[in-house]
C-alpha cells in the first residue's frame, strides 16, 4: 500500500545523504518535498500542514545542522513524527469490567464490517477468551448466514438472529445468552449502509444505549482513503468511537487514511485487515509501519508471524531431519504450507529491511503465489516413497505426477532440480559429518597442526 511514498521519501532522503553538510535551504526544500509525496498519498491537508511545521520546527535546528550526519538525523526526525502521526503506539481492546465485554462493530456497507467481526473472534479466541458472535444486521440479504459460515469454519458460536427481528432485541438478548453461556466476549455486526444517514445512527444509539458497549470500533475500508476519515469523523460524533479496524490495507491504495484518521479523529487505530483469510487480523504498530514506509523492514511482525504458524515440536523435529540429512520432499510441501499461513509473500517480503531497493533491480522477480502452489500440487502428486526417495522419479513417473498436478514434465523437472540444489546448499552449511562425507573420502586420520586446539 505504501510503496509509492516509500520511493518518494527514499527519494528525498537519498538527496539528503550527498550533502556532507546541511543548511536551512536543504532542509526545507526536503521537507518541501515530504509534504508534496504526503499529499500524492492522499493524507488529509491539514495534517499534512501540521505534520510538516512540525518537522520544519525540529529539523531546521543547530542540533541537526552541526551533526556529523545531518541526513541520518532528519531520517530519524521524520521517522518519530511519523509514529507520532500514527498514534504513538500500539493500543489494546479494553475489556475489563463486566462480563461478557461487549464489542459493537460499525461501519459502512462492504467495508469488511462482518468479516472483520469473524477475524476479531478468531484472535480473541486465540488469547484465551470465549466469544459469543451475534449477527445484527437484518436488512443486507444473506448477512445473519454469512456470520453464521464465518462463525462455523473458526468455531465460534453464532447468535441465532432472525431477519423479522429488531436489531436492538437481537443486541440485548445475545447478552442474556452469552452471559447465562459463559462466553466472555459479545461481538455485534450492526447494519451499515452505502452512506451516512439519520436511520443508521438512531438504531446504533439505541444498540449501544441497551448493551453498553465497553468497545465501538470502526470498520473503514482502507481503499477508501480520505471517504474513509471522513466516515471516521461521522461516526465518532455520534457514537464516540473507541477505536478502528482499516480493511483491506493489502491493497493498492495510497495509505492517506492510515496516516490521517488518527490525527483527525483522535481514535486509535488497533487493528488492520491484512488480507481475505480469517487469520489476516493484526495488531496496529505504529512504529513497525513507520519503520516500513521508510524502508526500514518490519523484522518484529516477520518474527511474530513465524511463530504464530511455527509448531516447537516440528520445528525441533525439522532440525533433527535437517541433521541427519533425511529432509524429504514431503518435509518441503510442509514448508510452503507453512509460508502461506504466514501471508502473502508481497506481505512477507516488504517486512524485510531495504527489500524497496532490491524491488527495484531490473533481475528482481516478482514474488508469484501460483509458483507455491503449483510445487504443492506437484509435491502432493507424488507417492508417499517417491516424497522420502526423489532418486527413483524416473520419465515415466514425472509423467505421472505432471498428469496428476495438472503440470507438464519440465514443471516437476524445475521442482526436483531446485529441491535437490537445496540439499546440497544445505549438506554445505552443514559441513562434513565424521563417517560421512568425509569419512568415505579417506580414512586417513588428519594431523593437528602443532599449537592449536590445545
Amino acid at each position: 500500500m505504501f510503496d509509492n511514498l516509500s520511493d518518494r521519501l527514499e527519494g528525498v532522503f537519498k538527496n539528503l545523504r550527498g550533502h556532507g553538510k546541511l543548511s536551512e535551504d536543504n532542509i526545507k526544500d526536503a521537507l518541501r518535498e515530504v509534504r508534496l509525496a504526503l499529499l500524492e498519498a492522499d493524507v488529509n491537508f491539514k495534517v499534512v500542514k501540521e505534520f510538516i511545521a512540525s518537522l520544519t520546527e525540529k529539523a531546521v535546528g543547530q542540533e541537526v545542522l552541526r551533526s556529523l550526519s545531518p541526513g541520518q538525523q532528519v531520517i530519524g526526525i521524520v521517522h518519530e513524527a511519523l509514529i507520532d502521526l500514527l498514534g504513538g503506539e500500539a493500543v489494546d481492546l479494553q475489556l475489563g469490567g463486566s462480563s461478557p465485554a461487549i464489542i459493537l462493530m460499525v461501519g459502512l456497507q462492504g467495508s469488511g464490517k462482518t468479516t472483520s467481526s469473524a477475524k476479531l473472534a478468531k484472535l480473541l479466541k486465540k488469547k484465551g477468551r470465549r466469544p459469543y458472535l451475534t449477527p445484527a444486521d437484518v436488512y443486507r440479504p444473506a448477512a445473519i448466514e454469512q456470520l453464521r459460515v464465518l462463525g462455523e469454519s473458526i468455531e465460534v458460536p453464532v447468535h441465532p438472529s432472525k431477519t423479522e427481528q429488531d436489531p436492538v432485541d437481537i443486541s440485548r438478548n445475545a447478552v442474556l445468552v452469552a452471559r447465562h453461556e459463559n462466553y466472555d466476549t459479545v461481538i455485534i455486526d450492526t447494519a451499515g449502509r452505502l452512506h451516512v444517514d439519520e436511520k443508521l445512527m438512531a438504531e446504533l444509539v439505541r444498540i449501544k444505549e441497551a448493551v453498553q458497549p465497553a468497545e465501538i470500533m470502526l470498520v473503514a475500508d482502507a481503499m477508501t482513503g480520505q471517504d474513509a476519515v471522513s466516515v471516521a469523523e461521522q461516526f465518532h460524533q455520534q457514537l464516540n468511537i473507541s477505536g478502528v479496524i482499516l480493511s483491506k490495507m493489502e491493497g493498492d491504495a495510497r495509505g492517506g487514511a492510515a496516516l490521517s484518521i488518527k490525527k483527525v479523529t483522535s481514535c486509535p487505530i488497533k487493528f488492520v485487515g491484512t488480507g481475505e483469510g480469517l487469520e489476516a487480523l493484526d495488531v496496529f504498530h505504529p512504529d513497525r509501519l513507520a519503520s516500513r514506509i521508510l524502508g526500514m523492514g518490519d523484522v518484529l511482525s516477520l518474527i511474530e508471524k513465524a511463530e504464530e504458524v511455527v509448531d516447537k515440536n516440528e520445528a525441533a523435529k525439522l532440525a533433527k531431519k535437517l541433521q541427519k540429512d533425511a529432509f524429504t520432499l514431503g518435509d518441503f510441501r510442509d514448508q510452503i504450507q507453512q509460508i502461506k499461513k504466514m501471508g502473502s509473500l508481497e506481505q512477507i517480503m516488504g517486512m524485510i529491511p531495504g527489500i524497496n531497493k532490491l524491488k527495484k533491480m531490473k533481475d528482481m522477480p516478482k514474488p508469484d503465489e501460483r509458483e507455491l502452489g503449483k510445487v504443492e500440487a506437484i509435491i502432493n502428486s507424488m507417492t508417499d516413497k517417491e516424497r522420502r526417495r526423489y532418486q527413483i522419479i524416473n520419465a515415466s513417473r514425472r509423467k505421472r505426477i505432471a498428469a496428476g498436478s495438472g503440470t507438464t514434465v519440465q514443471d516437476v523437472n524445475k521442482v526436483l532440480k531446485s529441491y535437490s540444489e537445496m540439499l546440497k546448499m544445505m549438506r554445505k552449511m552443514r559441513g562434513p559429518k565424521i563417517g560421512g562425507v568425509a569419512g568415505r573420502l579417506g580414512k586417513k586420520r588428519r594431523k593437528r597442526p602443532k599449537g592449536l586446539f590445545r
